[in-house]
């Protein structure tokens, strides 16, 4: 039963307690109360700060669970990379080993959430930033921590003039905010330093230990030749070709200086090339992920290659990382300039593998090494030979823009600081000028439509996260909520919460496909929603703000089946006010059970909403969603009888079997579901009774009688009685008006003061207090009944059909109308005459209530001709059933029974009956002639059976002359 009312469940379980955790987070916050928005990003800060420390533990969570079965993947990733086949024999066992899919993929999304609540906490920073944390208890992350403003001098160090850039430019900041958020989402990849560093050791055939060698292959075949030769001194590359490497395809540098390599034009061992291609790998690795100069320092030292910790020391960035963080080097502004000056050349001159002339002499320079060059002096080109993702690919340039308005900073502020000041028009700028800069969101945008690139940008996490970079948040949000319209809606799919919107609103834009079923991304992307709506997000009645709620909506909707009721209000109320009703009034039918209908209401009190809105929206939009195209028409005739033979003449026609018995339809349970919450309601006494008519109304109206099962239900879980009990019955009870409904007669109904009266209640709005004029009162009950009258006339035409289908249903069961109780023993007839005679009594006591004044207080003239309508549909087809039924009892209890049907007609005859007018405009007065007709033969033939007419007869009896 549980799966059964809450589908969902399953799913957030494996979310785990992040669902409730958020809420209660969101809810602490009380976004209700923040009326304006916020000029800096104090307010929410802390939230987001909260969620990225949830997003954290759940990582560390899953890698425990993850942990055994990584290496493997980490193996192809790294063989990859280093464009080695993964066939070769360092394959690992590990990478045969089964996966858990579901588990690994948890893990990847929930890095990629706390990466995007980071990016979030530090653009908002950047955006909004804080006016004044002094005093503030606000968890900054001191590394990020905006520098202040101060004058630099003559005698400043590099790093505060790198401070001094910062603190003046508010783009370099953000683009240096982006930067080192990028280093850290690489630091937490799954592709580690030490996992590099153990799966190069396996492919370059070499153990723990023998990194030390450095070209151990390329040194053993250099070392042979000399031995060969007996040759004491280095060798001539000139007069050596025969020193060829293994394959004897390409000659062998003969010395084992780093640049020896490029100066000689010849190449090492193959496996020594793999070895050096892994090494600028990891150098690669540590400095895109920001490490420390000292940990890139003692990595190579190491490995006895202290000469690339010296080539890559100079960045102005690197004396900001570590506790331990080692102080800038001496060299002057000149130095450092030229140093980044010769990094950029470096990596300008590292052709890598797309120069065909450097592929033809057989001398490469690693795409490698001229990224880390590319990285360390800004030039972008070398940098974007490596980039194999969307993070790659925004670093490169973010680095590169990064780096060069520090060196037009310099160049335009302090000239005279620079030795090679004629250099400024030359090589220096067309390095470092590059290409064309391109903001955040171009940049972001352009990276949608880049070979090798664009797969990764059309993921949903990156286009939210190129959103905060780009700062088009509020475009994301309305673009991808006009998205999620069309995927709720295609096909044969409807959505009853999230409407279809206008496709050309995309205006051909790319947007990540974000369907409902995508539970965690909703999750995220509704509270980004909610805080930036705090920040002056403006969620109205316009397009964009409808297209952005359809994510809050459809995470309500996700909560609603997945058994989280107790926060679906929480959420509404962020939402615009008429759409919080309509997505409430969809979700509370599920809700079954009264303890948590009342906290809920509870909870949409709390949340500033209106309950009675929500019930009447609720029942409205049920109502709107199931009308039928006949529905719209005249209301039908209600069909009770079964249809007449025409073979047998003129018969009174039975009453149809288990007319009460169809289908409930979903829709119509909702309804049910909908108006009980009408119950627990405190006061609105006016409203449950129009809103219970205007549902059995409703349910009258639908073709053939399909809501007559749906209105016997609600006779039976919310009569008048219940309402009564559970809102005023101290009020309506002092009289005597519950438990004697006999006793209202039509003399009763007129004790109110028709529509000035019902007019006053509106007014004052029925909210029963301790100030109001006694409502034991008999003009107050009157009033309250009034009130109530017309719910409680549908209530009687049911109960009158609900006791019709028992007798029916007793009679079918005893066979009473085939004759079989002629055959009967005299103890069985009495027990059935004491059966008979207890229903028909409930059928007499019901169907009086329809005889005198029914439907007769109407509101207005539009409401009197629907009563009128309704009246001419379902009163001439109870009284036939209720002659038939005269008939067929009068056998079992007496023919006495059959005096009436005389009663009836007389009083149907009087000038003020109204229920002549129902036959009379219904035109089914000719059958309640023919009926009156045939109970009159067989009252006659009973007299004349009984040989003497019975003294009650009275003025209808009859003397033979």
């Amino acid at each position: 039963m549980q799966k059964v009312l809450h589908p969902l469940q399953a799913a957030a379980d494996r979310l785990g307690d992040q669902v409730e955790k958020f809420a209660e987070n969101l809810d602490r916050m009380n976004v209700n109360k923040v009326q304006t928005p916020q000029k800096d990003c104090r307010t929410v800060l802390p939230l987001v700060q909260t969620y990225r420390s949830i997003a954290k533990a759940t990582v560390k969570s899953l890698e425990k669970s993850t942990g055994s079965n990584r290496q493997g993947r980490l193996d192809q990733k790294i063989k990859r990379r280093l464009e080695i086949p993964e066939n070769s024999s360092s394959n690992t066992e590990q990478s045969n080993q089964p996966d858990r899919p579901a588990t690994r993929q948890d893990l990847s999304r929930w890095k990629q959430e706390e990466q995007t609540w980071h990016l979030l906490e530090l653009m908002l920073q950047v955006e909004f930033p804080l006016q004044d944390v002094r005093g503030d208890r606000l968890s900054l992350d001191k590394t990020l921590k905006r520098p202040g403003k101060f004058a630099v001098h003559q005698y400043s160090s590099e790093k505060e003039v790198w401070d001094c850039f910062l603190a003046n430019d508010d783009l370099a900041w953000e683009r240096h905010t982006v930067v080192e958020w990028l280093k850290e989402c690489a630091e937490d990849s799954d592709q580690d330093i030490a996992s590099v560093v153990k799966q190069l050791e396996n492919d370059a055939d070499r153990g723990d230990g023998l990194w030390a060698h450095s070209w151990l292959y390329t040194k053993e075949a250099i070392k042979f030749q000399k031995r060969l030769r007996s040759w004491p001194r280095a060798l001539n590359p000139d007069i050596e070709p025969s020193l060829m490497n293994s394959e004897r395809t390409k000659p062998l540098v003969t010395q084992l200086d780093p640049d020896a390599s490029s100066r000689q034009d010849r190449n090492l061992e193959l496996k020594d090339q793999n070895f050096e291609r892994a090494t600028w790998l990891a150098c690669w690795e540590m400095v895109r992920r920001g490490n420390s100069w000292d940990y890139i320092r003692d990595w190579c030292q190491e490995r006895v290659d202290g000469w690339r910790a010296i080539a890559m020391r100079g960045d102005p960035r690197q004396s900001l990382h570590g506790v331990n963080a080692s102080p800038s080097t001496g060299a002057g502004w000149h130095s450092r300039l030229l140093w980044r000056k010769i990094c950029a050349l470096n990596g300008k001159g590292g052709r890598g593998n797309t120069d065909k002339h450097a592929s033809a002499q057989g001398i490469i320079m690693d795409k490698y090494e001229a990224a880390v060059y590319g990285i360390l002096g800004g030039y972008l080109p070398s940098v974007l030979r490596v980039c194999g993702n969307w993070n790659d690919y925004l670093f490169g340039h973010y680095n590169s823009f990064l780096l060069r308005s520090f060196d037009n900073y310099i160049l335009a502020n302090f000239p005279e600081r620079l030795s090679f000041g004629g250099d400024k028009t030359g090589p220096f700028r067309s390095v470092v000028a590059g290409g064309r800069t391109h903001s955040g969101n171009q940049l972001v945008e352009k990276m949608k439509t880049l070979r090798g690139v664009s797969e990764g940008a059309k993921r949903p996490f990156k286009m939210l996260q190129g959103s905060l970079i780009g700062k088009s948040f509020e475009s994301f949000a309305f673009k991808h909520g006009v998205r999620l319209s069309l995927l709720c809606n295609s096909g044969e799919k409807r959505s009853k919460t999230i409407p279809r919107m206008d496709e050309a609103l995309l205006e051909d834009s790319v947007t990540a496909e974000i369907s409902t079923d995508d539970h965690q991304m909703l999750r995220v992307i509704t509270h980004m929603i909610i805080i930036f709506k705090c920040l002056g997000l403006d969620l109205n009645e316009s397009p964009r703000g409808f297209a952005a709620e359809n994510f809050i909506v459809a995470y309500i909707e996700f909560l609603s089946k997945a058994g989280k009721q107790q926060l679906l209000p929480l959420y509404a109320s962020c939402l615009s006010p008429q759409r919080a009703l309509v997505c409430l009034g969809k979700q509370l039918p599920s809700i079954l059970d009264n303890a948590e209908r009342l906290r809920i209401m509870q909870l949409m009190r709390q949340n500033g909403i209106d309950v009675p809105s929500v019930l009447n929206k609720q029942l409205q939009m049920i109502v709107m969603d199931s009308t039928m195209e006949s529905y719209r028409k005249k209301f039908p005739n209600l069909k009770i009888l079964e249809d007449s033979e025409k073979d047998k003449g003129i018969s009174l026609r039975r009453i149809r079997p288990g007319f009460l018995d169809g289908s409930v339809t979903n829709d119509q349970q909702d309804l049910i579901s909908g108006f009980e919450w009408y119950l627990l309601l405190d006061g609105h006494w006016q409203q449950t009774m129009a809103t219970g008519a205007v549902l059995y109304r409703y349910l009258l109206k639908l073709p053939n009688s399909q809501g007559l099962a749906a209105a016997r239900e609600i006779f039976r879980r919310i009569n008048f009685e219940s309402i009564c009990e559970k809102k005023m019955k101290t009020i309506l009870d002092r009289g005597g008006l519950i438990h004697d409904r006999e006793a209202q007669s039509q003399d009763y109904y007129k004790t109110v003061n028709g529509p000035n009266m019902l007019a006053k209640g509106e007014s004052q709005g029925l909210e029963w207090t301790s100030s109001s004029s006694d409502p034991h009162s008999l003009p107050e009950q009157n009033f309250l009944l009034e009130q109530s009258n017309s719910f409680r006339n549908f209530e009687d035409l049911i109960r009158t059909l609900d006791a019709m289908e028992k007798w029916q249903k007793f009679v079918d069961t005893e066979d009473l109308d085939t004759g079989r109780h002629r055959t009967r023993s005299s103890a069985e007839k009495k027990e059935i005459a004491k059966a008979v005679r207890r229903m028909y009594r409930d059928v007499e006591d019901s169907i009086q209530l329809l005889l005198h004044g029914w439907l007769q207080n109407p509101r207005d003239n539009q409401e009197a001709e629907q009563f009128d309508e309704i009246r001419a549909a379902c009163l001439p087809e109870v009284v036939l059933a209720y002659h038939y039924i005269l008939n067929l009892s009068a056998r079992y209890i007496s023919r006495d029974l059959l005096l009436r049907s005389m009663d009836l007609s007389a009083t149907i005859a009087r000038e003020d009956s109204d229920v002549a007018a129902a036959f009379v405009s219904s035109g089914r007065m000719p059958e309640l002639v023919d009926s009156f007709a045939l109970l009159a033969t067989g009252l006659l033939a009973a007299t004349e059976t009984s040989g003497k007419a019975s003294a009650k007869l009275g003025m209808w009896s009859i003397k033979n002359s």
